[in-house]
C-alpha cells in the first residue's frame, strides 16, 4: 500500500509551565472622599476617559462654605486690632522719644502689637486652611486614565470610607504571575511569557521583568511580573488570564497530530520499517507532550530518522507491507 510519510526530525519544543495571572494596573486609584456629605454632582460615567485633575463627583460644600465666611470674618477683625496696634505702637513710640511716656508703656503697645500680629497671622493661616478644605468637596482624577464602577448616587451621604470610584491608566499594564517555589531555581528575567484566554488565543507576548525576593506564605510561590504592550488594548486591570512561562526550548522529536491514534488513552503512530529492501507497517506506542502548533513532541517511542505514516492509517494493520512516498 502506498503511504505518505514524514520523517522525524529534531525541532525546537518549548519546555513550558502555564499558571492563572492577573492583570494589573500600574497606576490604579481608588477614589475616596476626606470630608462627608452628600453627594450633590456626578459629572463622569463607568467607562469614561478621563484627564488629570479633572472633576469626577461634588460633595455639598455648604457648610463648608459657611465656615470659611465666617473665619474670613473673624480674620477681617484680626486685621482691624492688628492695623490699629500698628499705628498705635508708632504713635508711643514717638511720645517715648520726646519723654512724654514712660519706657513701661512703650512696651506695653509694643507687646499689644506683637500679640495682634501673632493674633492676625494665626487667623490667616486657619483661613486659608479652610478654604484649602474646601477643595476635598470636590472629587478629582488623580491622572489620566478610565473611570470604573460608581456605586454612589446623587444624595447619597458619604464618608472617608465610602468608595467613590476608581480611576486606571489601561495603558500601563502587568501580569502578576505566581509561580511554585519549586521552580524557584529555573526563574530568571527575560523567560518569554505568552497570555492567552480559556480558547486559547494568544492575547500579547511579554517576559518577565521583575522577580520578588520574598515567598508568598500563603501561596508558597514567588511573585514574577510581565509587562504588557500597549497594543494589548483586549486586557483590564484585575482580569485573569492563563500565562505561558516558557523554561527552555530543546531540540525534540516531533510527530504530526493526524499521525496519532489512541487506544485505550495510549497514543500510537504507525512506521514504517524496513523489511529487507521493502517496509511494513509497525505500530509504536509513544509517550506525546503538549501540542505545538500542529505537532506533537514525542518524550519516548520514536527516534530522528523514523518513518511516520500519515495517510491511510485506518487501513494499516501490523506487518502489512507499505510503499512509503516522501
Amino acid at each position: 500500500m502506498p503511504v505518505q510519510v514524514n520523517t522525524v526530525a529534531l525541532k525546537p519544543v518549548p519546555a513550558s509551565d502555564t499558571y492563572i495571572a492577573t492583570i494589573k494596573s500600574r497606576r490604579s486609584a481608588t477614589m475616596q472622599s476626606q470630608v462627608e456629605g452628600k453627594v450633590i454632582r456626578i459629572l463622569v460615567h463607568s467607562g469614561q476617559r478621563v484627564n488629570a485633575d479633572q472633576m469626577l463627583l461634588e460633595i455639598d460644600p455648604l457648610r463648608q462654605t459657611a465656615i470659611v465666611r465666617q473665619q474670613e470674618g473673624a480674620e477681617a477683625q484680626q486685621k482691624a486690632v492688628f492695623q490699629y496696634n500698628q499705628a498705635e505702637v508708632e504713635r508711643q513710640r514717638q511720645l517715648f522719644e520726646s519723654g512724654l511716656i514712660s519706657r513701661q508703656a512703650y512696651d506695653q503697645a509694643v507687646q499689644s502689637f506683637q500679640n495682634a500680629s501673632g493674633a492676625y497671622n494665626a487667623s490667616t493661616a486657619q483661613t486659608a486652611s479652610e478654604r484649602h478644605q474646601l477643595a476635598y468637596y470636590q472629587i478629582r482624577a488623580p491622572f489620566p486614565g478610565l473611570v470604573g464602577d460608581i456605586p454612589v448616587h446623587i444624595g447619597d451621604y458619604v464618608t472617608g470610607s465610602t468608595v467613590l470610584t476608581t480611576v486606571d491608566e489601561s495603558g500601563e499594564l502587568e501580569a502578576y504571575i505566581y509561580i511554585p517555589t519549586e521552580r524557584a531555581s529555573q526563574i530568571r528575567m527575560g523567560l518569554p511569557v505568552q497570555l492567552f484566554d480559556n480558547d486559547g488565543k494568544t492575547l500579547a507576548h511579554s517576559a518577565i521583568n521583575f522577580i520578588s525576593p520574598q515567598v508568598d506564605n500563603g501561596l508558597q510561590s514567588i511573585l514574577a511580573k510581565a509587562s504588557i504592550p500597549r497594543s494589548a488594548e483586549v486586557l483590564r486591570n484585575a482580569q485573569l488570564v492563563k500565562a505561558r512561562v516558557t523554561w527552555s526550548s530543546n531540540p525534540t522529536p516531533t510527530v504530526p497530530v493526524l499521525a496519532v491514534t489512541r487506544v485505550s488513552g495510549q497514543a500510537f503512530v504507525f512506521v514504517a520499517a524496513p523489511n529487507g529492501n521493502t517496509y511494513v507497517a509497525h505500530q509504536v506506542p509513544v509517550t506525546l507532550g503538549d501540542t505545538v502548533g500542529n505537532d506533537y513532541p514525542v518524550l519516548s517511542g520514536l527516534k530522528q530518522g523514523d518513518k511516520v505514516i500519515l495517510s491511510s492509517i485506518q487501513f494499516l494493520q501490523e506487518g502489512m507491507p507499505v510503499s512509503p512516498i516522501g
